[in-house]
C-alpha cells in the first residue's frame, strides 16, 4: 500500500471534495494537505504493521477541532486506504440528564453538569469499543444531543458494522491521568472556590478518572493531541461553537436550546482544571502533537509516530 502524501492526487482530490462538502476555507484544506493527510497516512501504516484493529484517542479542549479532524479522517481512511473505521465521542456517552440529577443529589451538585470524569457511561464506552474492534454485525453507537442536555432514543443512534479497522474515541480528556492529590487542594477558579470548597467534587473526579477511565486510556494505540496554546482560547473557541449551533438549530438568541456568554464562561470552569494539567503533562506521552494557535491553525506537528515516517 501507498503511503505516500506528496503529489498524491488521489488524497489531494478526496481532500477537496471533503472540503467542498463541510463548506471549509480554504486554510483548513492548506493546514490539512500539509498534516492531516501525513497523519492519515501515518494511522494506516500503522494499522498496516500493527495488523489488528487500531484503537486512536484523539484529545483537544473544546473548540480544538476535534470533531472535524475526526470527519475527515473517517472520510479519508476508509477511501484512501481502504480501512473500515469508525470515530466516537467521549460526549456521546455522557449519563442521561436523570442519572446525572442522581448523581448530583448522592454525590455532589455539581455532577448534574456534563463534562468532567464521572459524568460518563463508563460500562456503555467500554462495551461498545469492545464490539466495534472484535464484534461482528451492527453495533450502535450512541448518540448525546446537546440542545437537549440528554442522551437521544435509540433509533437515533448511529449504526456500524463491525469489526473496524480503526476506531477514533476523541474527547476533551482522552488520554488525561488522574492529578496528584496535592494538586487538588486549592481551587483554581471562581466555580471550585464558591461550589467546591471542601474539595468533594474535584477529588470524586480525580479518582473516577484514576479507576475507571485510566483502562480506556490504557486500551489505545495511538494518542493524539490537538493541543491548544493556553487555557484562555477555549471560552472564545466555545462561543463559536455555540453560535455554530444555533446556526444549525435555526435558533435565536434566547432559546433554551443555546448557552449565554455567562453560562459559557461558568461551563467551561468545569472544565479547566483537567484541560491544563493536560496541556502540562501530555504532549510528551503523546503519539502525535498537533499544535495549534489561537486562531486554532497548525503551527506544528511532533511525535514518535511522525518522526518515524520515511
Amino acid at each position: 500500500m501507498d503511503f505516500s502524501t506528496r503529489d498524491n492526487p488521489r488524497l489531494k482530490q478526496l481532500l477537496q471534495q471533503f472540503c467542498t462538502q463541510e463548506a471549509l476555507p480554504k486554510s483548513f484544506y492548506d493546514t490539512a494537505q500539509n498534516y492531516f493527510l501525513p497523519l492519515a497516512a501515518a494511522i494506516a501504516q500503522r494499522q498496516t504493521l500493527q495488523q489488528k484493529p487500531l484503537l486512536v484517542g484523539l484529545n483537544g479542549c473544546q473548540g480544538s477541532g476535534k470533531s472535524t479532524l475526526g470527519a475527515l479522517l473517517v472520510s479519508l481512511l476508509p477511501r484512501a486506504f481502504g480501512l473500515r473505521t469508525a470515530v466516537i465521542s467521549i460526549d456521546d456517552f455522557y449519563f442521561t440528564r436523570a442519572e446525572r440529577q442522581q448523581l448530583a443529589e448522592c454525590v455532589h451538585p455539581l455532577l448534574v453538569t456534563r463534562g468532567v470524569p464521572g459524568t460518563h457511561d463508563i460500562a456503555l464506552m467500554q462495551k461498545t469499543l469492545t464490539d466495534l474492534l472484535s464484534g461482528q454485525g451492527d453495533i450502535m453507537i450512541p448518540r448525546f444531543d446537546k440542545s437537549q442536555d440528554d442522551r437521544t432514543d435509540v433509533a437515533r443512534w448511529h449504526r456500524f458494522g463491525a469489526p473496524a479497522d480503526v476506531v477514533i474515541l476523541e474527547g476533551w480528556c482522552v488520554g488525561v491521568r488522574a492529578q496528584a492529590e496535592s494538586a487538588l487542594l486549592a481551587p483554581i477558579n471562581t466555580l471550585e472556590a464558591e461550589a467546591d470548597g471542601d474539595g468533594r467534587w474535584r477529588h470524586y473526579v480525580n479518582t473516577v478518572l484514576a479507576s475507571d477511565y485510566a483502562p480506556i486510556f490504557d486500551r489505545l494505540d495511538l494518542l493524539l493531541m490537538l493541543r491548544a496554546p493556553s487555557f484562555e482560547c477555549v471560552h472564545q473557541w466555545r462561543v463559536e461553537q455555540e453560535r455554530r449551533l444555533a446556526q444549525r438549530l435555526g435558533a435565536k438568541t434566547g432559546d433554551h436550546r443555546l448557552m449565554s456568554a455567562a453560562a459559557i464562561a461558568r461551563f467551561i470552569q468545569h472544565y479547566q482544571r483537567l484541560t491544563e494539567h493536560a496541556l502540562a503533562t501530555l504532549a510528551p506521552v503523546s503519539d502525535c502533537v498537533l499544535q495549534l494557535d489561537a486562531a486554532r491553525a497548525v503551527t506544528a506537528m511532533t511525535g514518535p509516530m511522525i518522526e518515524a515516517r520515511p
